[in-house]
C-alpha cells in the first residue's frame, strides 16, 4: 500500500529553487509536471574547436591530448536530468540517458 503524503510549501519552494539554480547554470526545461511533481531539464554540450585543440596538442608535444579527449567525450555531450520530489517528500536529481 502506497502512503500518500501531501507535499508542504517548504519542500515545493526548495524544488522550485533547485530548478531555478539549474536554469541559471544553463539547463533548459523540456518537461514539467506540477501534479507529480517532476521536471526534466537539458543542457546542451559545449562545442569543441578541434583545430585549436590540435594546435595546442602539437605545441605541448602531445600533453594536451588528455584534456582534449576529456573535452571531446565529456563536455561536448548534452546532459539531461530529472529533478523530482519523491513520495517521502525528498527532492532528488537523477541523470537521464539520452536516446
Amino acid at each position: 500500500m502506497m502512503k500518500s503524503q501531501f507535499i508542504n510549501q517548504e519542500k515545493l519552494n526548495q524544488f522550485t529553487n533547485t530548478i531555478a539554480n539549474k536554469v541559471q547554470n544553463g539547463f533548459v526545461i523540456v518537461e514539467r509536471n506540477d501534479k507529480m511533481p517532476f521536471t526534466v531539464l537539458v543542457k546542451e554540450g559545449k562545442k569543441v574547436n578541434h583545430a585549436f585543440n590540435f594546435l595546442i596538442c602539437c605545441a605541448t608535444l602531445g600533453m594536451w591530448s588528455l584534456p582534449w579527449l576529456y573535452l571531446s567525450q565529456v563536455s561536448a555531450k548534452s546532459k539531461k536530468i530529472l529533478v523530482a520530489i519523491d513520495e517521502d517528500g525528498y527532492i532528488f536529481e537523477e541523470n537521464c540517458y539520452m536516446g
